[in-house]
């Protein structure tokens, strides 16, 4: 397809194919609470990897033209949490992609419980068996699209033992990963390969 047969594409079918493109990547639940207490949590298959020293990951929101309670929540408190989500319910976290009304809590719209850990202001998922909780440190105007780029460092992760392995990799067995908008898969691990040198 040549970018002006994608440009002339109908709306949806060129969304999912682009965003398709980008291949499998990790699903996450972002938690987020408002100045005022209001919970909130969404979907999002944008997670970025930004470093390690310090600790960053980055996600895309989509442009601020429409309320968008994550990014504005988070702009507020600077303080958010990824929760990893298990593929047995994948419905639940699907379902927070629909537009709740402010004062309406996803996690109660559709059944998953908020927890709170230390002193971290925003909720975690509590049915998450990875929570990752971070502090904003940058949000940067993608003006191509007027998408944004919300950047945080990690303060804190909560995830059990044995998905730790000694040198430090995170099992990501059964957690659900994503192809698009819609389209949801799960994972194989193959091998792990030593540090590649010449």
């Amino acid at each position: 397809m040549t970018a002006d047969e994608i440009s002339k594409a109908e709306k949806l079918f060129r969304t999912k194919f682009i965003n398709s493109l980008a291949g499998i990547r990790q699903v996450v639940l972002i938690g987020t609470k408002s100045n005022d207490g209001q919970e909130n949590v969404a979907i999002f298959n944008s997670l970025i990897h930004l470093g390690a020293h310090p600790p960053l990951l980055g996600f895309i929101s989509r442009p601020d033209s429409v309320e968008r309670d994550t990014l504005r929540n988070i702009k507020e408190s600077e303080s958010y949490t990824l929760n990893f989500v298990h593929k047995k319910w994948l419905k639940e976290a699907h379902q927070t992609s629909a537009r709740y009304q402010k004062e309406e809590s996803e996690f109660e719209a559709v059944g998953l419980k908020p927890e709170y850990l230390g002193q971290c202001l925003a909720p975690f998922v509590k049915e998450s068996a990875i929570k990752v909780e971070l502090k904003l440190k940058q949000i940067l105007n993608i003006e191509i699209n007027k998408t944004i780029m919300v950047i945080g460092q990690i303060e804190c992760v909560h995830l059990p033992k044995d998905r730790l392995a000694k040198d430090g990799l995170v099992d990501p067995t059964d957690l659900l990963l994503s192809g698009g908008l819609d389209a949801y898969y799960d994972s194989d691990f193959l091998d792990q390969l030593p540090y590649a040198k010449p």
